[in-house]
C-alpha cells in the first residue's frame, strides 16, 4: 500500500464519519442518554405537550394566550432552557468519564535517503520509499477513589438545580405576565370609567350653564361644573397614557414590539371567591419550603458543591488505569552503514496497568480543597437566604390575597352607594333643591368608586396567582379557577 492509497483511504473514512454526523439531527446522537431531561420547548413543563407555534394575536387577547406566548418567547425562559441543556451535556461528560478512551494515529510520508562515501563508491546507496506509521492506544481508568462518581453527582445535581430554576423562571414569568395583563385590564377599565366621568361632567356642566342662563343658579355653579369637566378631561388623558404604557409592557412580556395592537376583554365581575382559606399561613409556608422550585434549586446546588469537594479531594489520590497500545511502521532497515536499505515492517504492542500517584503539586491541591469547601459553605448560606425569601413571599402573598378578597365586597358596596348618591344629588340639583357642590362631590366619589372596583377585581385575580407562584404551584390550571389557593391547589 503506497502513501497515496493510504491517504485516500484515511480521507474517505474521515469523510464518511462527517457525512454520517451531518445527516443526524442536532440532538439525535445521545448514546449516554443525557438529553432525556431536556424539554422540547422552553415551556414544555407548563404547556404539557403544546407547541410554541403561534399565529396572529387573538382579539380579544385572553390571559391564557398571553401566558403561553410569554412562556415560549420570553428571553428569561429561553435562557433557563439553555442552562438545562448545558448541564445535561455536563452529565453526559460525567458519564463518559467511566468509559475508555481510544486514540488512533496515522502518518504517511515519502522518504528519500541518498548516501555517498567519498573514494568508496561501492558503499553508495540511494533509497526512496513510501513510509507509513500507525498506532492505536487505549486508556481506561479502573479506580480513582470515587473522583468520577463525585464528578457525575456534581453534574447531576447541577442539572437538577437548572431544571428547578427553569420551572421557577417559568412560574416567575407566568406571574409577571398575569400581573401585567391584569394591570392592563385595570388601566383599560380606568380609561373607560374616565371617559364616562368626562361625559357625565360635560353633561353636568351643560346643565349648570342652562340653569345660569335661565337665572335660577349663580354663575359660580357653571364655573365649578366647568372646572370639574376640565379635571375629568385631564384624568382621561392621564388614563389613556397609563393604558398605553400597560399595553406596551404586556406586549414586551410576550416578546412582541411595544407598538403591537392588543385588544383586551373588559374587566367583568363574575368573581365569587371562597373567603375560607383551607390552609393556615404556617401550613402554606411549610409547603412552599418543601415544594417550591427555588428551594429545590438551592438544595441541589448544596449537594452539587459537596460532590465537587469530594471530586477535588479524589483527584489528589492515586489512579489505576488499564493501558494498551499497538503500533505499526514500514521504516526500511539497513544492516550497517554502506549496506543498502531493505524494505521492512515493524510492529510493537503493550498491555498492562498504570498507577499514577500525585506526589507533590506545589500545595495547590490543599487550596483547591479549601476553595471547594468554601463553595459548599457559600451554597449553604444561599439556601438559608432562599428559605427566608420564600417564607416572606408566602407571608406577603397570603395577606395580600386576604386583603384583596375583603376589598371585593367593600368595593362593590362602595360602588352601589356612590351610584345611588350621585343619582340622588343629580335629581336634587335638577329640581333646584340641591347645590352644585353636592353634585360635584357625589360625581367625584362615583368616579373614585368605579376605579376602586376595577382595581379590586384585578388586584384579587393577580394576588391569587401571586400566592400560587409563591407556593410553587402555579400552572395553566390556575387560570381556570377564581378562588384562593387551598388544599386542592396544594395537592396538584
Amino acid at each position: 500500500m503506497n502513501v497515496n492509497r493510504g491517504l485516500k483511504t484515511f480521507v474517505a473514512m474521515l469523510g464518511g464519519c462527517i457525512a454520517i454526523a451531518g445527516s443526524m439531527p442536532v440532538q439525535a446522537f445521545d448514546p449516554l442518554l443525557a438529553e432525556r431531561s431536556v424539554s422540547t420547548t422552553p415551556a414544555a413543563d407548563m404547556l404539557y405537550g403544546k407547541t410554541c407555534a403561534f399565529g396572529e394575536l387573538p382579539a380579544p387577547l385572553r390571559l391564557q394566550d398571553a401566558v403561553e406566548r410569554a412562556l415560549c418567547s420570553h428571553p428569561k425562559t429561553r435562557q433557563a432552557w439553555a442552562s438545562v441543556k448545558i448541564q445535561a451535556a455536563a452529565v453526559g461528560q460525567g458519564r463518559a468519564a467511566f468509559l475508555p478512551t481510544l486514540n488512533g494515529n496515522w502518518r504517511g510520508t515519502r522518504d528519500g535517503a541518498k548516501n555517498h562515501v567519498i573514494g568508496h563508491p561501492q558503499f553508495d546507496s540511494n533509497y526512496v520509499a513510501n513510509l507509513q506509521n500507525a498506532s492505536v492506544s487505549l486508556s481506561w481508568v479502573l479506580y480513582d477513589f470515587g473522583g468520577r462518581s463525585a464528578g457525575l453527582r456534581n453534574a447531576a445535581e447541577l442539572l437538577a438545580a437548572a431544571q428547578a430554576n427553569q420551572l421557577a423562571e417559568l412560574q416567575t414569568v407566568f406571574a409577571t405576565v398575569a400581573k401585567d395583563f391584569y394591570a392592563a385590564q385595570a388601566a383599560q377599565g380606568a380609561l373607560t370609567a374616565a371617559r364616562e366621568i368626562e361625559r357625565t361632567a360635560g353633561a353636568n356642566a351643560g346643565a349648570a350653564t342652562a340653569r345660569v342662563n335661565r337665572g335660577v343658579a349663580a354663575i359660580s355653579d357653571r364655573l365649578q361644573a366647568q372646572t370639574a369637566h376640565a379635571e375629568a378631561v385631564v384624568n382621561r388623558t392621564k388614563a389613556e397614557t397609563e393604558w398605553q404604557n400597560a399595553l406596551g409592557t404586556l406586549a414586551s412580556d410576550m416578546n412582541l414590539d411595544p407598538t403591537t395592537s392588543i385588544n383586551l376583554p373588559d374587566v367583568g365581575d363574575g368573581v365569587t371567591p371562597d373567603k375560607v382559606f383551607a390552609e393556615s399561613v404556617d401550613a402554606l409556608i411549610e409547603a412552599a419550603l418543601r415544594d417550591s422550585p427555588g428551594m429545590k434549586a438551592a438544595e441541589a446546588k448544596v449537594k452539587a458543591a459537596r460532590a465537587k469537594a469530594a471530586q477535588v479531594r479524589a483527584e489528589g489520590l492515586p489512579r489505576l488505569s488499564l493501558v494498551a497500545q499497538y503500533g505499526f511502521n514500514n521504516q526500511p532497515t539497513s544492516l550497517q552503514l554502506g549496506f543498502p536499505a531493505f524494505p521492512a515492517t515493524h510492529r510493537e504492542w503493550y498491555f498492562g496497568l498504570q498507577l499514577t500517584i500525585p506526589i507533590f503539586e506545589g500545595f495547590s491541591r490543599s487550596y483547591q480543597v479549601r476553595q471547594a469547601n468554601a463553595q459548599t459553605e457559600l451554597q449553604l448560606h444561599s439556601l438559608d437566604e432562599v428559605r427566608q425569601q420564600v417564607s416572606l413571599d408566602v407571608w406577603s402573598s397570603y395577606h395580600s390575597i386576604k386583603g384583596a378578597t375583603e376589598n371585593l365586597d367593600h368595593s362593590a358596596t362602595l360602588l352601589v352607594l356612590s351610584q345611588r348618591s350621585y343619582e340622588a344629588a343629580l335629581r336634587r340639583y335638577q329640581i333646584g333643591v340641591g347645590s352644585i357642590l353636592e353634585l360635584l362631590s357625589s360625581q367625584s366619589a362615583l368616579a373614585g368608586a368605579k376605579r376602586q372596583r376595577i382595581q379590586a377585581l384585578t388586584d384579587w385575580r393577580s394576588a391569587r396567582l401571586q400566592l400560587a407562584a409563591s407556593l410553587g404551584k402555579l400552572g395553566m390550571w390556575s387560570l381556570e379557577s377564581e378562588r384562593p389557593v387551598g388544599n386542592g391547589d396544594l395537592a396538584k
